[in-house]
């Protein structure tokens, strides 16, 4: 399957709530290879289904070369104390910020045989549940961010030549 293209911050895709699977049919095999294919490129920790253009609850990840991917996740479980972590995103090329993330993360869904599944991490793979979660329900990582941090995040994204003006 393809690579996807990813869709950059103004895009009213990756700030929408995305709705669950509810066939687990070819469509969402295809989905589910794509966004593998698109997340092991080079770079990527995890890629979402909104990020590729897809309003559906699905995201996979490449972590320490582990590859997997989830399906309508849910139950989204933290542990330990929150932490600020060097954070970026592929919808927002260029602009990594520190953000509070807890350093061990676990989340429940479903694989395409209908199997349900936890899939549990810390470090890189805790923020990257985190992250990928987030995007499902219309939130980026800028969010995340206190106001002043946020600010001159606004304030760089304004600059760069790939935002939507």
């Amino acid at each position: 399957m393809p690579v996807r293209e990813i869709r950059l911050y103004g895009d009213p895709v990756l700030t929408s709530k995305c709705d669950a699977i509810k066939d687990f049919g070819e469509k969402t095999k295809a989905l589910i290879e794509d966004l593998i294919d698109t997340t092991k490129e080079p770079g990527r920790a995890g890629v979402a289904a909104p990020q590729i253009g897809v309003s559906l609850r699905a995201f996979s990840y490449n972590v320490d070369g582990t590859v997997g991917y989830l399906i309508n996740p849910e139950e989204l479980v933290l542990e330990g104390e929150p932490e600020l972590v060097d954070e970026g995103c592929l919808s927002v090329p260029g602009l990594w910020h520190k953000t509070l993330r807890y350093p061990k993360a676990s989340l429940s869904g479903y694989q395409l045989d209908g199997t349900r599944v936890t899939i549990t991490g810390e470090g890189l793979l805790a923020q990257a549940l985190q992250h990928e979660n987030d995007h499902l329900d219309g939130k980026l990582y800028l969010d995340r961010l206190d106001t002043d941090e946020r600010k001159e995040a606004m304030k760089i994204l304004r600059q760069t030549d790939w935002f939507l003006r």
